[in-house]
């Protein structure tokens, strides 16, 4: 559970397998312990995009060994920011949180060029949040 003092976020699309990924790994790279951060879907990939992998890792970080994971009831319900990704993903909701749509280009079957503009701008996007939250980014 989170503090008052440690906002927590999830993200959230469908597969769990791009945007969400890169969001989350992004969050946790900017923001250390400062945020708790999650990522799911509602129908999980067996893998991370291969692409999402390779570019995620030009920019210096590594998320080869993420696994996506199921969205449940408890990951909405214990966060403070919910992020969708503009998968049109369904998740519960709860008064009280706050809830972000990102429109985003889905990574899905695309190769690594492909994926460099979206990642960026999730990198942006994930800049902009932190400075929301008063959090300062760690790089």
């Amino acid at each position: 559970m989170s503090t008052p003092a440690t906002p927590s976020v999830l993200f959230v699309c469908v597969h769990n397998a791009g945007r969400s990924q890169m969001a989350a790994a992004f969050l946790t790279h900017l923001a250390g312990d400062k945020v708790q951060v999650r990522s799911a879907g509602s129908a999980p990939a067996d893998a991370v995009n291969p692409a999402v992998v390779e570019a995620m890792s030009e920019a210096g970080i590594d998320i080869s060994a993420e696994i996506p994971k199921v969205l449940t009831t408890e990951a909405v319900r214990s966060s403070d920011v919910v992020i969708t990704m503009g998968c049109g993903d369904a998740y519960p909701y709860f008064p009280g949180k706050r809830y972000l749509e990102w429109k985003l280009d889905d990574p899905a079957d695309q190769g690594v060029e492909a994926v460099r503009p979206t990642r960026d701008e999730i990198e942006r996007r994930i800049r902009g949040l932190l400075a929301e939250l008063g959090i300062e980014a760690t790089s």
